[in-house]
């Protein structure tokens, strides 16, 4: 008996030896020296989920802090709007949505740009810049006389919070392989919604002030916010991680070079290799590759799905609960509500994609819930006094659809894009093209229009069914394109193509598998 479980335990420890070895062999196939995949193949599960909790715990919550208070800096118009700005600064007909509408001008323009330069700096220090400059920027949005003082705070603002969210989904790039992209924007990308909650509450909280030091109620909105986002920008030039080679303070050396060659592996070069020294030249066949990728423009049209339902229902959110019969007070918080369901709903999708390693069917249920919100509001809205329960329920189930598009959105894009110059300019590509959704979106709820709102509700339905048809198509597109690649071996490929050519293909080579 004993030597029955003797040898049963030496038949199972050369089964676990010839199982590590292949899978050594296999990240050695990979790129890995046979020393770094050793050493990444014995760390266990358990350390490796140890490691990226210490990465959460620094990096994930800062972004979250830096998201929420962008939102807020930029929709906080919409809660300033039921408070009298439009009065104090005699706008009138469509004055208001051309001022929300010119914050995208520079937005749109200066995204790609803008990760193009972070590749150059460290994030904390560059990141950390941007964030101090909208602040002071929104802080003096609270002394503005005039209709064209705010139209230039506006501009100034879209043209300081360009660079953040591109440069965060570069950054999380940076840090996670893509099975665990997803889970950490949703985290970040929630405090979107949650700006939606605390921009209502805070308002309320705020516009009491009014009167205090000769100042209008909405004019100590922009003002004490604005102080908020200065105090944040400094925090993050010491506060916000830049890479596991600069984390010595937090990191054990073994913790940083599983990070490396974790990163080595899933994204093509080690990160060392990722910063662009300031002496390396343009990439202008980089750019090429980003402009004349198709999936780049399907990926836009599914982030413009979210974007123009988003920024219209954040910009109107109050005056359409205002127009339900409410006080301007009553109608600020009760804006709060749907968009913390919107904060769960990004969450618990990205847990599930992440998951299940699948992002479209998640992308498209979300796309769905917004056609059903926004059928219903087209249709009863014109009548929202006599169907308030039904219009504020079908306002819940927008911000429920809305927020779980752009995590999911972002994380496949960045998981199909190979090399870091191309993940970086090709992320900030796709944004810049998903935020000229912002422009329609200032300009399709019409105060003429109210409480209908056609052009609203019919746009924002319109541009989610056109999502779903891009997210299919795209869907459809990696998955031929994989099943193509897998009817001849790595061998074949590499004897077909030399290594150098495979490598300037990037996501275009036979052995990029597109992520679904």
């Amino acid at each position: 008996m004993a030597e029955k479980v003797i040898q049963d335990y030496d038949v199972v420890s050369i089964e676990k030896k010839e199982t590590r070895a292949t899978h050594v062999e296999e990240l050695v196939s990979k790129g890995l020296t046979y020393e770094d995949a050793a050493f990444l193949d014995g760390v266990s599960k358990k350390e490796e989920s140890r490691i990226f909790h210490k990465v959460d715990v620094r990096l994930v919550p800062m972004l979250a802090l830096l998201y929420l208070i962008a939102h807020i800096d930029r929709a906080n118009i919409g809660n300033a709007k039921i408070e009298g700005l439009e009065a104090s600064l005699n706008m009138e007909k469509t004055d208001y949505n051309v001022a929300v509408a010119i914050f995208f001008v520079p937005y749109i323009l200066g995204e790609v740009p803008s990760n193009m330069l972070l590749t150059r700096f460290r994030p904390s220090w560059y990141i950390g810049g941007l964030v101090l400059a909208w602040g002071i920027v929104m802080t003096f949005t609270g002394v503005v006389q005039s209709f064209g003082g705010l139209c230039a705070t506006r501009f100034l603002l879209g043209l300081f919070e360009a660079g953040f969210f591109p440069g965060a989904i570069f950054l999380v790039g940076q840090w996670y392989p893509p099975a665990k992209t997803q889970t950490r924007m949703a985290m970040f990308y929630c405090s979107s919604a949650l700006s939606g909650a605390f921009s209502g509450l805070l308002a309320f909280g705020i516009a009491k002030m009014d009167g205090t030091a000769g100042y209008e109620g909405w004019r100590w909105i922009f003002i004490l916010e604005g102080i908020a986002s200065v105090a944040l920008g400094a925090f993050c030039f010491i506060a916000l991680p830049d890479s596991p080679a600069r984390s010595t303070k937090w990191l054990k050396p073994d913790e940083i070079r599983f990070l490396e060659l974790n990163h080595l592996l899933y994204r093509g070069k080690r990160q060392t290799e990722d910063v662009q020294g300031p002496k390396k030249k343009f990439q202008w066949s980089v750019l090429w590759q980003v402009v004349t990728d198709p999936f780049l423009y399907l990926q836009a049209l599914v982030f413009m799905s979210n974007a123009v339902p988003n920024y219209g229902l954040k910009f109107t959110m109050p005056q359409i609960i205002r127009n339900m019969g409410f006080t301007s007070s009553r109608a600020q918080l009760l804006t709060a509500p749907p968009y913390a369901c919107g904060a769960i709903s990004a969450l618990v999708s990205a847990l599930l994609a992440d998951r299940y390693v699948w992002r479209m069917p998640f992308i498209v249920g979300a796309q769905t819930l917004l056609i059903v919100a926004y059928t219903i509001l087209f249709v009863k809205a014109e009548y929202i006094a006599d169907n308030i329960g039904l219009c504020y329920f079908a306002v819940f189930v927008a911000c429920v659809g809305i927020y779980p598009i752009l995590p999911g959105c972002n994380a496949w894009t960045i998981n199909n894009l190979a090399g870091p110059s191309k993940r970086a300019a090709g992320i900030a590509f796709m944004i810049c093209l998903g935020n000229c959704g912002g422009i329609p979106g200032s300009f399709i709820f019409l105060e003429s229009e109210k409480p209908k709102y056609p052009t609203g509700f019919g746009s924002s339905l319109s541009f989610a069914a056109a999502g779903i048809v891009a997210a299919l198509t795209l869907e459809f597109s990696f998955w031929t394109i994989n099943k193509r690649n897998a009817r001849h071996t790595e061998a074949e490929w590499r004897e077909k193509y030399t290594e150098g050519q495979l490598e300037k293909m990037g996501d275009r080579s036979p052995l990029f598998k597109y992520s679904l």
